[in-house]
């Protein structure tokens, strides 16, 4: 790509998405100012001229995922039916983002593992803070009406919800396949639904609250 006549947004923007595939193809914490350079056919002098440092570009790169995850699965959740199916198209949409991007959840984990407060750390515990809200807000909606367990964790479950993405994912990456993710997915969603109480016909979807055994 011809990088000499875009705009300073542009080529922001640019070296955000560079650091995004440089991500999918190596481990983040190897990527360097000069291979972000180099893969824009840019000098590091130009690149700095637009991020201060490393760590702000980072910090740019884990906004960029924050509003483009958040923004999947709002979209997810404002085309569904009821509170459990916006619970299922937002589990599937993270699922199919990290499949479009793969370096995201490699940066993802990068960055929680990190023991310093970089300014991006601060990003991605900020992204998960915001995240959780969203699915304990169905959550509650769901309990509201009836068609989960009465007695649900909900903080448990949302954190549930969220990690069991975050171990599909982990084992896909592991696998060498992310594909795998994603072909494992709902099958994996339909145990997590279940065990909220949730009661689904795969030919005729249906929800029921379970106080307990029934008593004769």
């Amino acid at each position: 790509m011809n990088t000499k006549y875009l705009s300073a947004s542009e080529r922001r923007q640019l070296t955000i998405e560079t650091v995004v595939t440089l991500a999918g193809v190596q481990n983040p914490s190897d990527i360097t100012t000069a291979a972000i350079a180099d893969r824009m056919h840019v000098t590091q002098g130009a690149l700095f001229r637009h991020f201060p440092s490393k760590d702000a570009i980072w910090e740019a790169v884990m906004e960029w995922v924050a509003d483009r995850l958040l923004d999947r699965i709002d979209q997810a959740a404002e085309s569904a039916s009821s509170p459990i199916d916006a619970l299922r198209t937002m589990f599937m949409g993270h699922v199919e983002f990290v499949v479009a991007h793969p370096g995201v959840p490699r940066m993802l984990f990068g960055e929680l593992q990190r023991e310093e407060a970089t300014p991006a750390r601060k990003v991605v515990r900020n992204l998960l803070k915001r995240y959780a809200q969203r699915v304990t807000g169905k959550l509650e909606q769901a309990k509201a009406a009836g068609v989960v367990r009465s007695d649900t964790d909900i903080q448990a479950a949302a954190t549930l919800f969220i990690g069991t993405i975050q171990g599909l994912v982990m084992q896909s990456m592991l696998s060498g396949n992310l594909q795998v993710a994603k072909s494992n997915a709902p099958g994996v969603l339909l145990i997590y639904l279940r065990g909220l109480g949730v009661d689904l016909d795969d030919r005729n979807p249906r929800h029921k609250t379970h106080e307990g055994p029934e008593r004769s």
